[in-house]
């Protein structure tokens, strides 16, 4: 006879928390939303932190280079999808990567017998407009000068004109030597009021390009995700077939984390997915999507850094509809916490989860992290904004996205829901859709964390660990559910 769970699958919509004591360490302005991304040991560090405790879904209808580079800005961090091209999806990694650094490797670079036409035909191709000219055209020869728009004039200056008669010559560039710090070479900056400072070596070869406008963007991002090397952390989506071609060249793109993407992870495809990576790179890389203990254990010894949580709770997903394969997201995340708090305490590791699906209102977040996931992925929530890759359309007095499932016959994704067998999609498991524009992802993004914040500090927790520890909850029902929003009254219309 197949076993019959006696409890019943609960959603976020069945909890609401009690409140904390409110000190005043825990006011929404003291809030720490940083948490764990990757497993690490006892009385260790993770390696990889989020400053807030949020990713975007590994969905074509959301992660691409735009939303990654928007919510790496803002203390997140995107998985781009994988359910396209190596060569595409690892030039979107490159893109991020580039987006903003420190120390720049310059990808602008020309030599002094290159002609005016050579420099605007390359800032058109680059967006880049201080192009280095150095003795080889490299990015490492020896530097002889820059150019940026104000050294020419396309109105005036023939298309002809060689580079050494407008640019800026070495001599009269102020260079920072190899080996300063970012601090130091801002200071320079600042002090020679520059816009673009050259580091080179004691040969006077081009290392890196120090720029103001990184200086001034990173003060106006305090949370933004940087690696080392102070460019942007992204993610990147892989699936169970094609990894010995795709890892590698994401690797090699400079992706940060990789996430094994597929409705069910309690598969003997991901452990051998996990074991190649494992033998060959050193990458961290989650797995999943599970919905119990059973398999969370299963990843975790296979090697997985962080699980993914929740079978069909998402708002495109119709895998309970069409398989009867699913739990409720908040009786499977509270399972699964329990499975790696246990784990942690036998072993000494600690491996964070992922809440993936299931969260329909920005309070849902908060109970998702107090029942014990350590961040959410979310999918709808972004594709609503200017920096998702879909079409904004026309609907009535508004506009709305378009947003479709990884399962849905349009995506195509039928790595996302293998099997082992032939390539191809027997039925859908996702639908095709829109929601409503909601305007650009800093703005709502900004809302939704200071609701975050907000709930934690009725909740007495300053840290999602605090939280997860001493939160409490309550089941409801559905009386006090409509109880809970606006009833028995006439709304007045909104003034806008």
């Amino acid at each position: 006879m197949a076993y019959i769970y006696s409890e019943v699958s609960r959603t976020f919509s069945e909890y609401l928390l009690i409140p904390n004591l409110t000190t005043e360490n825990c006011t929404p302005d003291k809030i720490d939303l940083a948490t764990p991304l990757v497993k690490y040991n006892k009385g260790e560090e993770s390696s990889l932190k989020l400053n807030i405790p949020i990713v975007s879904a590994i969905m074509q209808s959301v992660s691409n280079d735009t939303l990654a580079i928007a919510l790496a800005r803002c203390g997140g961090l995107s998985f781009i999808y994988g359910s396209q091209s190596i060569e595409s999806q690892s030039e979107m990694v490159r893109r991020v990567k580039k987006y903003k650094s420190g120390f720049v490797v310059s990808d602008s670079n020309l030599t002094v017998n290159s002609t005016l036409k050579n420099v605007i035909d390359l800032k058109n191709k680059t967006g880049h407009s201080t192009i280095a000219i150095t003795d080889d055209g490299t990015s490492s020869g020896k530097l002889l000068g820059l150019v940026t728009t104000r050294d020419y004039r396309i109105s005036r200056d023939p298309l002809d004109k060689k580079v050494q008669d407008f640019m800026t010559p070495f001599s009269k560039l102020v260079v920072g030597k190899l080996g300063i710090s970012l601090s130091e070479a801002n200071d320079i900056i600042w002090e020679h009021k520059l816009n673009c400072l050259p580091i080179v070596d004691e040969n006077q070869r081009l290392h890196y390009l120090v720029f103001r406008k990184d200086y001034d963007d990173h003060k106006q991002n305090p949370y933004e995700l940087l690696d080392n090397n102070k460019r942007l952390v992204v993610g990147a989506g892989i699936n169970s077939r094609d990894y010995e071609e795709r890892v590698p060249a994401l690797v090699d793109a400079g992706v940060d984390v990789l996430c094994i993407d597929s409705s069910d992870g309690y598969s003997v495809w991901q452990k051998k997915t996990l074991e190649y990576i494992k033998s060959n790179y050193n990458i961290p890389v989650g797995a999943g999507n599970v919905v119990d203990r059973e398999g969370f254990l299963y990843l975790a010894e296979a090697g997985a850094d962080f699980v993914k949580v929740g079978i069909g709770g998402g708002s495109i997903c119709i895998t309970r509809e069409q398989k009867g394969i699913g739990r409720g997201q908040a009786t499977a995340v509270i399972e699964v916490a329990q499975a790696r708090n246990e784990y942690f305490e036998k072993t000494g590791v600690y491996i964070p989860i992922c809440s993936d699906g299931g969260i329909v209102h920005d309070y849902h977040i908060v109970l998702a992290l107090a029942m014990g996931a350590d961040f959410v992925m979310m999918g709808r929530y972004f594709a609503r904004f200017d920096e998702s890759p879909t079409k904004k359309v026309k609907s009535g007095n508004g506009y709305v996205k378009e947003y479709w499932g990884e399962g849905s016959n349009r995506a195509r994704n039928w790595q996302r829901y293998d099997l082992g067998e032939n390539q191809n999609m027997k039925f859908e498991e996702g639908v095709d859709s829109y929601v409503p524009y909601a305007g650009k992802l800093r703005d709502n993004l900004e809302t939704t964390l200071n609701k975050i914040k907000a709930a934690m500090s009725s909740c007495g927790s300053a840290t999602i660990r605090e939280l997860q520890e001493t939160a409490r909850l309550t089941v409801v029902s559905s009386t006090s559910i409509i109880e809970g929003g606006a009833h028995d009254v006439i709304l007045k219309e909104k003034e806008y």
